[in-house]
């Protein structure tokens, strides 16, 4: 494999024209842990003890509907246990062996945050809490997030926690989930309510969705131990920003202010866009001796004034013929201060037969001037 890096003069411009000035004076977040991520590349832009594991309270539903959105459909029905119907806090008043849709649940729970809806979830994904923790935990872990789940809804409990860290990158995982995207960006809903004359009226409590332009999501919480929680997130200019503030006291005035920082100060920068030519790779024994890699995806993060960046491609030193389109040649990456932010997959953008005898023949054929009407 050969490594390539490259500052092109035409990175430069694009890193000109799309950065502003960072803010001399930076910022200051009255929270007891909060952190901004770029939503694309996970790039951290500011952090406030973030790697302190803190009570989370029910931005813990993000973890929860995430892990029933991957096993579960939308359309499967959901049955509230005694245990379930029982919850105390905050909740949708569902009745013992009352029945909604998984998806009625998941606005439930993200919307209202139904306490009884989160048992009546993990049951209906694992059998009973107990386990669904385990799937929470487990599913933490693959995300190198720093968190121990130890209830589905974020209830007070000995040793339920996360870094703020932590939720931003569940967040962020969460986000990519087009359903789950769906559920947190819906501001009301009407859904049914079992033995009552009345609909079940659904409004979001995260206010961000109603009050800042390009709010996309996600989920309050509140407890006593947890103090306001919120995680957040909006979009502007095709930049996702996913923000976390943990015991804040402000909390909707602090998303808001961290929020206003990172897009006045970062904007986001394509190194490579998707189909786009990276390189070429020579190629044994084909019709063509060399085939274009181009990227697969968008190579892309935020960036600021002052970012110093590259991109590091990574290719095959050649490849045997035959070769078909779209196999791997090799990888893209975009280092921003000498880190590895985002990286991509170069893919072989056309067909390279192989060289040989009946090839030949063929292509000869097809290329041959023959009269008006032959064959």
């Amino acid at each position: 494999m050969k490594r390539r890096c490259f500052t092109a003069a035409w990175a430069a411009l694009l890193l000109a024209l799309t950065c502003r000035p960072a803010s001399a004076g930076g910022i200051s977040v009255s929270a007891r842990a909060a952190i901004l991520i770029d939503g694309e590349s996970g790039r951290a832009l500011y952090a406030l003890n973030a790697d302190t594991r803190l009570p989370m309270a029910s931005t813990t539903k993000i973890m929860t509907a995430l892990l029933a959105l991957e096993r579960c459909r939308p359309d499967e029905i959901v049955t509230a246990s005694e245990n379930a119907s029982g919850v105390p806090g905050t909740s949708i008043y569902l009745g013992a062996g009352e029945q909604l849709t998984l998806r009625d649940m998941l606005l439930g729970l993200m919307l209202r945050s139904g306490n009884d809806a989160a048992v009546a979830i993990a049951e209906h994904v694992s059998g009973d809490t107990e386990r669904f923790a385990s799937l929470m935990n487990a599913r933490a872990a693959s995300l190198g997030a720093d968190a121990r789940f130890v209830t589905p809804n974020g209830l007070d409990a000995p040793g339920h926690g996360a870094t703020a860290r932590a939720m931003a990158l569940i967040a962020r995982e969460a986000l990519a989930n087009e359903a789950f995207r769906e559920i947190v960006s819906t501001q009301r809903v009407v859904i049914p309510w079992r033995d009552s004359e009345y609909s079940r009226v659904l409004v979001n409590k995260n206010r961000l969705l109603r009050e800042y332009e390009g709010a996309t999501g996600v989920k309050t919480g509140f407890t006593s131990a947890a103090g306001r929680c919120l995680v957040f997130s909006a979009e502007r200019n095709g930049m996702e920003l996913i923000g976390v503030v943990l015991n804040c006291g402000a909390w909707f005035e602090e998303a808001r202010h961290l929020l206003d920082w990172g897009f006045e100060n970062y904007s986001r920068a394509a190194a490579l866009r998707a189909g786009s030519e990276a390189g070429a790779v020579p190629v044994k024994g084909g019709f063509e001796g060399s085939v274009r890699a181009v990227a697969r995806d968008d190579l892309a993060a935020a960036v600021c004034a002052g970012d110093s960046w590259s991109v590091e491609l990574l290719l095959a030193d050649a490849v045997d013929a035959p070769v078909r389109q779209g196999a791997r040649l090799g990888t893209a990456r975009l280092i921003v201060n000498g880190e590895a932010l985002a990286q991509t997959d170069l893919l072989a953008a056309a067909d390279v037969e192989k060289l040989g005898m009946a090839a030949a023949l063929s292509r000869v054929l097809a290329a041959w001037p023959w009269p008006d009407g032959a064959g």
